[in-house]
């Protein structure tokens, strides 16, 4: 057997490889007469590269890998830049740990976490929220998708916004940053990321007026009447019957609608307000409820997939167009959410009381705060009132009998 302990003889690949246990022992190190600190870890059935220093006061050593699959003189350049870390005070453990980190980190891509981060979400938030946020963070943010999480910077956000202003409009870049905002203040929490780059950006519509378009009889009746008798159809009429939000009645379940008792039963997850929302249905939103036929496959009433009716951009522009061609000239600019507001005012128009105008738009009106401590009443009564009053009012405007 080679003698390990004897200073003449020189490390070599073929000797460290020819080394074996002394007799008796289980465990020794050969060490390298001219790099002392290094040497070869001899153990029944493995040798391994070992590194041994000192950092403070603690004695460390380190493996620096198999015999069989690492050759000396990487070897020994592995444990000369530990040596010269040490001189130069810098822990060569820490520095390992921060490369580990970071290729982790590296491996961690925006598209990624945007997958671990929208299966959170979506028990948390209502599915058109869901289907929103995963537009925006999916299909918008195309460019950074491949980008490390921890690695996307304020200046490519920043670019990447004015990007979608210039392709989608300031309110579409504005509910993109949103979602973003809201997303990377997620990943702080998980640890994916050290900072949120959207902090600071330019919001896309800060500054502007906030809508406050109320349509007009003419254009209340023109709108009506370019309805087709289709699902968008019926939606904006039923958005004009009873002041939901877009995505309430486009999402509307079957399971929300009790036919008996005329009624519309939206529960809190699917109002923005989250809190359960219950009205009664006109007549005349009834007979349009009543007019969609029920599929079995389907728990929906409007749409074909398993959150409702969602093509909302090319229905809003085909109708316009039909107005366009019927009038022979174009509505001034419009929103369905003008629908809501337009209803809300007129309500106030036809004396119904305020507080009962924000019950009907389920907004938390006098019921919050002190009121709500106080008052246990649930102005059923009332809220059908003002509904029948708009219902009578929009009939009159479109001419309906």
């Amino acid at each position: 057997m080679l003698k390990i302990s004897d200073d003449r003889i020189r490390f070599t690949d073929v000797y460290v490889r020819r080394l074996s246990l002394p007799p008796g022992k289980a465990d020794h190190i050969a060490w390298d007469p001219d790099l002392p600190g290094f040497g070869v870890r001899l153990r029944t059935g493995k040798a391994s590269y070992v590194v041994q220093y000192r950092v403070g006061i603690e004695q460390r050593r380190k493996s620096l890998g198999d015999v069989r699959k690492v050759n000396l003189e990487d070897a020994r350049g592995n444990a000369r830049k530990r040596f010269a870390q040490i001189e130069l005070g810098i822990d060569p453990d820490a520095e390992e740990e921060k490369r580990r980190v970071d290729q982790a980190s590296d491996a961690q891509t925006f598209e990624k976490a945007v997958e671990l981060y929208l299966e959170a979400q979506k028990p948390r938030v209502r599915p058109n929220t869901y289907i929103a946020e995963e537009r925006y963070l999916r299909r918008h943010c195309q460019p950074i998708q491949r980008k490390p999480v921890s690695k996307v910077s304020f200046e490519e956000i920043a670019t990447l916004l004015r990007a979608l202003v210039r392709d989608h409009g300031p309110t579409s870049a504005a509910r993109a940053r949103g979602a973003l905002l809201a997303f990377f203040s997620w990943c702080m929490r998980q640890g994916l990321a050290k900072a949120n780059p959207v902090i600071g950006t330019e919001n896309p519509i800060r500054g502007k007026e906030p809508r406050d378009r109320v349509l007009n009889d003419d254009e209340i009746r023109i709108i009506w009447r370019n309805c087709l008798d289709d699902d968008f159809g019926k939606i904006v009429r039923l958005l004009l019957l009873t002041a939901c939000r877009r995505d309430e009645i486009g999402g509307l379940r079957w399971d929300e609608i009790e036919l008996a008792t005329g009624k519309l039963m939206l529960p809190r997850e699917r109002t923005k307000a989250k809190r359960a929302h219950e009205l009664p249905l006109v007549p005349t939103a009834l007979e349009i409820v009543q007019s969609i036929a029920r599929r079995n496959s389907r728990d929906t009433l409007f749409g074909g997939g398993a959150n409702g009716f969602n093509a909302w951009s090319y229905n809003t522009l085909a109708l316009s167009a039909r107005i366009t061609a019927a009038e022979g000239k174009a509505l001034a600019p419009w929103r369905l959410h003008d629908l809501r507001r337009t209803v809300r005012t007129r309500m106030g128009k036809l004396g119904v009381l305020p507080h009962v105008a924000e019950l009907v738009l389920n907004h938390a009106g006098h019921k919050s705060g002190i009121g709500g401590v106080y008052d246990h009443h649930d102005y059923g009564p009332e809220i059908a009132d003002a509904l029948r009053k708009w219902e009578a009012h929009l009939l009159g405007i479109v001419g309906a009998s």
